[in-house]
């Protein structure tokens, strides 16, 4: 059997059970070929082959819904879907995508790779089915135990309970979400992340443990046998159809299973939610899984039902498994035979984790809060450091903005640092409970701008646009590294006043001198030029800005460039002299439309009549994956961009 012979669900339902673990191991080496070859998420995609496999055995895709949260662990489903061939172009321009993509194929419906959303697509399809419109026969929701944190997924398991929706919930429980998962539901004390079994894989347990584990084990075979549920439900109803007493009786009856279920087992959260669970089962065995999933697709008619899954993230590879902090949650290009490096933070990302535990070091009320992050963002050495100081609260961006303003209130200095896209499903937080109150909270965001292979859903395009229009909030660009170790150091001056925002791309920063470092909140002249031209970069961008004028001064025209620093506010002393050029050229890696550039070009219209300005910026559209330099040259954000628009006006 090869994954060549695989190309839709039903090949693999001709496969006996034997042959399906073959293929397991045959699919792990390819992921693994296949990352080490173009990057992406590997240890995720490792620890969901067999769980994937049985999903696509029991369930008729794409009559049946199979919705992935996030996306990190779809490779599996892509592989069986008739895509492996496209693996060789995984994550490359005009290649396959990392996540699901409608326009890939009519198995993927979820284009998206931000957590918690996959339970309320599956509330909305549910009820769209009920009204007769979605045909689907099964819709099945498959969430990780780390997007299982995210408010939104807990607001929607309380509405598909409410309203008894027919949904299926996989739940892929890991014990990680980037780093280890942040929550007591999915993990309490008595149940381990690494199931070789549910019954064997607690020899490092305690007596207690073990026993609980068979107890849960043999509970969970019993509430899904079918004899059992159909002789149940008959005596409900039997039980309410007395006559007085019935009400009694039935209330009774549930107090005595509420009474087992907490002696016999965890306490069922998602039970008194309504939402029916069964659980642990073992993710790696295939035919556990069938037998789980087979009676879900039974139980699930009368209502949404939860099939709790232990997997290992990694599962297969050493050199996944033995990666602690990520279980190579995602990785670069690199050799197989031995597995990535360590991954380090580089760039302006080690910048910001060298500044913040200076800054730190001097002000005992600075502490550093992210969402599920603390390894890309760089503050794994801040928490070694001051552990006390260090808060991960699991992915949950909203609590965690209003959480770090709570901080604030009590008097503390938070940092939150955080990737760009996902502060804004924080947005609310940062402006009302935030802002609002002018609290001292400053934002450090990481992988603004252009980001490349993870897509549209991961560039960070939107941060400057909007985050410039809140009252009150100042917002940072740097363009080097040192830039940013500055910006960090006068932010946690700059917030006696309210909120500061610092964003800076991902990679690679520039290193600079003492003289290329600006201050506070005013924008840096690099060159003074003879008033032709003036070139306001954004960030990133100075370092085109700055190739741009060497070829233009080649062509005798010497252009004065401004490292504009400040977005928010924008220095006046910057537009001022900007106005006093014939022309003006803006650049920024934020969208265009409502960006710092048009700001900027707003200010000088009411400075001069003659002045004559161009905005360049992200376009609105959604971006494809690709690396970001390919990108930026193709929406002209780059030095040749700059020399084409100056071109274009002549």
């Amino acid at each position: 059997m090869t994954i060549e012979s695989i190309n839709q669900p039903s090949d693999l339902r001709r496969l006996s059970y034997l042959e399906i673990d073959d293929l397991a191991g045959e699919i792990r080496d390819f992921i693994v070929q296949a990352v080490a070859t173009n990057s992406g998420h590997l240890g995720s995609n490792l620890g969901a082959v067999e769980l994937t496999l049985a999903l696509h055995r029991v369930f008729d895709s794409p009559n049946d819904a199979i919705l992935w949260d996030t996306g990190h662990q779809a490779y599996v489903h892509k592989i069986v879907t008739g895509r492996s061939q496209g693996f060789s172009q995984l994550r490359q321009a005009n290649g396959l995508s990392g996540y699901p993509s409608r326009e890939e194929s009519k198995h993927d419906y979820i284009e998206n790779s931000h957590a918690s959303t996959v339970l309320s697509y599956a509330y909305g399809m549910s009820v769209a089915r009920e009204a007769g419109v979605d045909k689907h026969r099964h819709i099945i929701a498959v969430i990780g135990d780390g997007s299982m944190t995210g408010g939104m997924a807990y607001e929607a398991l309380n509405n598909l309970g409410h309203s008894k929706q027919r949904v299926i919930i996989v739940l892929n429980d890991n014990g990680r979400s980037y780093a280890p998962t942040i929550s007591n539901l999915t993990q309490p004390s008595s149940v381990l992340t690494e199931p070789s079994s549910v019954l064997q894989a607690k020899e490092k347990a305690t007596l207690p443990d073990r026993i609980t584990g068979k107890l849960s084990s043999t509970l969970t075979r019993i509430r899904m046998n079918p004899v059992y549920v159909a002789r149940q439900r008959k005596i409900e109803t039997w039980l309410q159809g007395l006559p007085v007493v019935g009400q009694q009786a039935e209330k009774g009856m549930e107090a005595v299973k509420a009474a087992v279920r907490e002696f016999l087992q965890p306490p069922s959260f998602f039970e008194a939610l309504g939402v029916r669970y069964i659980g642990p089962i073992d993710g790696h065995n295939v035919r556990e899984l069938e037998v789980a999933l087979r009676n879900a697709e039974d139980l699930s008619a009368e209502g949404p039902i939860v099939v709790h899954v232990l997997t290992q993230k990694g599962k297969g590879y050493s050199p996944a498994e033995d990666d602690d902090e990520k279980h190579l949650h995602d990785a670069p290009v690199f050799d197989p035979a031995v597995g990535p490096p360590k991954a380090v933070p580089t760039g302006y990302t080690q910048a910001f984790a060298d500044s913040i535990i200076k800054e730190a070091e001097q002000d005992s009320r600075i502490v550093a809060l992210t969402a599920a992050m603390p390894g890309p963002t760089g503050l794994l050495p801040f928490q070694e450091r001051f552990p006390e100081r260090f808060f991960d609260v699991g992915i949950a961006e909203q609590h965690c903005v209003t959480g770090a303003a709570g901080m604030a209130m009590g008097g503390l200095r938070p940092i939150v640092a955080l990737y760009s896209t996902f502060l804004s499903r924080a947005w609310d937080q940062v402006v009302y409970d935030v802002a609002l109150h002018r609290l001292p909270v400053i934002f450090c965001l990481d992988r603004a701008g252009i980001t490349g292979d993870d897509g549209p859903s991961h560039h960070g395009i939107y941060d400057m646009a909007l985050l410039c229009k809140v009252p009150g909030m100042r917002v940072l660009a740097p363009s080097s590294a040192q830039e940013l170790q500055q910006m960090l150091s006068d932010a946690t001056k700059l917030t006696d006043s309210g909120p500061v925002a610092i964003r800076y791309p991902k990679g690679h920063a520039r290193q600079v001198g003492n003289d290329e470092v600006g201050h506070g909140l005013q924008a840096l002249r690099l060159q003074q030029g003879d008033g032709s031209l003036a070139i306001l970069a954004v960030g990133k961008m100075v370092a085109a800005a700055q190739q741009a004028s060497v070829v233009l001064a080649a062509r005798g025209i010497n252009a004065t460039v401004w490292d504009v620093r400040s977005c928010a506010p924008l220095d006046q002393d910057m537009c001022a002299d900007a106005a006093r050029h014939s022309r003006v050229i803006t650049i920024e890696d934020g969208i265009r439309e409502g960006g710092v550039g048009m700001s900027i070009a707003a200010i000088i219209a009411e400075m001069s009549a003659t002045c004559q300005v161009e905005s360049l910026g992200v376009p609105t559209k959604f971006l494809p994956h690709a690396k970001p330099d390919r990108l930026l040259a193709q929406i002209g954000l780059d030095c040749d961009g700059i020399l084409k628009a100056f071109d274009a006006r002549l």
